[in-house]
């Protein structure tokens, strides 16, 4: 552990510090941090969340900040922009802007910098929408606030913003609610408002986590020429080091609040010296996907062993694959669309289109696709949660569901989901032993007692201290929630779990924990797995077949080996190219 410790300081010590790059000048740097110390406020006394920070980025630069949930990454971002929670203030050091020092504004001068010369992008846009609010509306009043436009012309401008960020139809798209929106088109229209002024520096914090990587990848490309032709600086926070290194110009790695790395992408890439930053790039599906294919290109077995978690012969652990566990014959879903207007007229959607296939006993199938590809739908009609509108769905050669109550409660024993989102899908007033005890409690599982024994057991499975038993969902980070969900998933020991994006909202390190807990808990109780998911890179990792959905129909399906190596369909290969550093190469 010395080591490791000495390791870690030697490389803070030697990279730590501002690049200016090669050529840079003081007249073209938009943000400069100097010294930066970060404190919250608790009832311990201040928590010192950012220390010693330095920081420069120049105009037209991406400079991407990575690291594992905490590491300070985002409230660092948070503090450049003056949006630190109300208990958060910046103890020590300086935050320059061209050439202003943040520290000396006051609230409505950075107010205004933020409706002009500063651009947001936050991560969630779940959250960060106003749901009773139109699409547009909320754009045009940052345009109208902010001075940027008058409210006649608004609305012209926040047309041609939805088109700039890839929406279709975008003056129809306008008059919608955030409802009426996929998650991918939620974050087109949070990018909409940050680039509504044209800022200088452009903060993106995970702009692209929730969306599948053929939209990332458009997004980013977006992000980029914008780069490019109007100067405007981009503070990239990701927590994929693959993703930064393909599109940043510039890496910044923290670890504990404190910058450890720092320099050009593909210098801290291909020769890491801090032992944090190796340890990110070995649990970045991303890389770990590029790893695999170069090793297949270069014959390195023994690298082959390392990376894969299943096996070439579609077993998974020692396990072989058996008799379908599901089976989806034919299966459609239609749904009803209402119109516009008090007179418009509903029209129909196809969800999942004819799709046919086998889940085999044991095993791990990945469904993948962009959004709208009607992954999750089909997820859905799997749980009994939608029904078909033709087709079958049998579960262990009966259909899926049961004809009545008593097969359906039956049925909810045998198959469980968990979900993506580990902060929306556990109720905050339960605690954690209520949380994984209520599926236990729902279907009458023993005493009292007995249950205790069950949460406690469970608990041990996915790495959960007893101590955590007594906490709120408040209280964990987004890696011990999931793993709450997972243990809850589990405590009716059922044969078949689906994961609907599971990981997705993880970050890269917590990630590598979930995919490998998920896998030992397979070869352990002798699990099934449908996982669905837009990560292509995470499939490589985790999965035996594969199925690729497009507009509702499946349109490839295969093992791992077959559709990464040789993909049939033109969208499979647009999938595949979009995994972030894909082309990158690696030391092996």
């Amino acid at each position: 552990m010395s080591d490791e410790k000495d390791t870690m300081n030697e490389s803070t010590t030697a990279q730590a510090g501002p690049d200016a790059g090669p050529g840079a000048s003081a007249a073209d740097v938009v943000l400069r941090v100097e010294n930066l110390a970060v404190d919250f406020r608790t009832e311990g006394g201040a928590a010192r969340a950012v220390r010693g920070a330095d920081l420069t980025v120049h105009s037209g630069e991406t400079v991407a900040i990575v690291g594992e949930s905490g590491s300070g990454k985002t409230t660092l971002a948070m503090a450049v922009l003056g949006l630190l929670a109300s208990n958060g203030s910046v103890a020590e050091g300086h935050i320059w802007f061209r050439g202003e020092d943040l520290g000396q504004a006051g609230p409505q001068h950075m107010a205004h910098l933020r409706g002009t010369a500063l651009g947001l992008v936050p991560q969630d846009p779940m959250t960060n929408l106003d749901p009773v609010m139109r699409i547009g509306r909320q754009i045009d009043e940052g345009l109208i606030d902010n001075g940027l436009r008058t409210r006649r012309d608004a609305r012209g401008r926040t047309v041609e913003l939805l088109e700039e960020v890839g929406l279709p139809d975008a003056a129809r798209r306008a008059s919608q609610y955030p409802h009426e929106f996929s998650g991918g088109m939620r974050q087109r229209a949070l990018i909409a408002m940050g680039l509504s002024g044209r800022p200088a520096l452009l903060v993106a914090d995970e702009p692209t986590s929730a969306l599948d990587v053929t939209v990332q990848r458009g997004i980013l490309d977006q992000l980029s020429d914008l780069t490019h032709e109007l100067g405007t600086a981009v503070l990239l926070i990701t927590h994929d080091l693959g993703l930064a290194a393909e599109r940043a110009d510039k890496v910044v790695v923290m670890y504990r609040g404190e910058i450890v790395e720092q320099g050009p992408a593909r210098d801290v890439l291909m020769n890491p010296r801090h032992e944090y930053t190796r340890r990110l790039m070995a649990s970045a599906p991303s890389l770990a996907s590029r790893r695999i294919e170069i090793a297949r290109e270069r014959g390195l077995d023994e690298v082959l062993d390392e990376a894969l978690l299943a096996h070439e012969d579609g077993a998974v652990n020692g396990v072989a694959a058996g008799e379908p566990l599901v089976s989806v014959r034919d299966v459609t879903k239609v749904f009803k669309i209402r119109g516009h207007g008090l007179l418009g007229r509903s029209k129909d959607f196809t969800a999942v289109d004819g799709v046919s296939l086998d889940v085999p006993r044991g095993s791990t199938v990945a469904v993948v696709g962009e959004s709208g590809s009607g992954k999750s739908t089909l997820a859905r009609m799997i749980l009994d949660i939608e029904t078909p509108t033709a087709g079958t769905v049998l579960f262990d050669g009966r259909p899926a569901g049961g004809a009545n109550q008593a097969e359906r409660i039956a049925y909810r024993r045998r198959v469980q989901p968990v979900f993506q989102d580990p902060y929306s899908s556990l109720d905050p007033m339960y605690s954690v032993f209520r949380a994984i005890e209520e599926p236990l409690r729902a279907h009458r599982f023993g005493d009292p007692e007995a249950r205790r024994e069950r949460v406690e057991e469970l608990a041990e499975q996915v790495a959960l201290g007893k101590g955590l038993l007594r906490r709120f969902p408040s209280e964990l980070s987004g890696g011990q929630r999931q793993r709450v969900a997972i243990a809850r998933a589990l405590a009716l020991k059922p044969e078949l779990v689906v994961c609907d994006e599971a990981v997705s909202a993880l970050d890269v390190v917590v990630q590598a924990q979930i995919l490998r807990l998920l896998a030992e808990l397979q070869e352990e109780l002798g699990l099934t797995y449908l996982f669905i998911t837009h990560d292509l890179a995470v499939v490589r990792q985790i999965a035996d077949r594969v199925v690729v959905m497009q507009n509702g129909m499946l349109v490839e399906e295969g093992t791992v080996d077959e559709v990464f190596d040789s993909p049939r369909t033109a969208y499979t290969r647009a999938l595949l190219d979009a995994i972030p550093g894909k082309d990158l190469e690696l030391a092996l």
